[in-house]
């Protein structure tokens, strides 16, 4: 609103909208996590440390996490920690390997068979 319309009483209606690109923005996998990182998340902490993983992804359209999510499952031996259709976020866990594999299955279709842009793997 700028000055005037302020003045004069005149308001104006702001409409915000989320364009979602076809893209993957977020792939990442920690390597050997603490335990504490899996009960703060709300992940099965029963898990082996000394040999998992955590992968986390981000996509647009959320929609497209639902078939993240059943590539990682199909792809290797990792469990869904969290899948959400409506943010678009998707957790894995696994060995590193599962989930090595599982992430790079994922990118692999999106970019190839669906036309999405990807962002590189990151690592900690």
């Amino acid at each position: 609103m700028d000055r005037n319309s302020a003045l004069t009483g005149d308001l104006q209606r702001i409409i915000q909208e989320q364009v979602p690109g076809m893209q993957v923005s977020l792939a990442h996998i920690i390597a050997n996590p603490d335990k504490i990182l899996y009960t703060k998340l709300g992940l099965d902490p029963a898990v082996d440390y000394s040999k998992s993983a955590i992968g986390i992804m981000t996509v647009t359209p959320a929609e497209t996490a639902i078939i993240m999510a059943d590539i990682a499952i199909k792809s290797a031996g990792v469990d869904l920690g969290f899948v959400d259709r409506f943010s678009g976020s998707l957790i894995i866990t696994g060995t590193v390997s599962e989930v090595e594999a599982s992430v790079s299955a994922i990118l692999g279709y999106v970019s190839g068979k669906l036309g999405f842009a990807v962002c590189p793997v990151t690592r900690t």
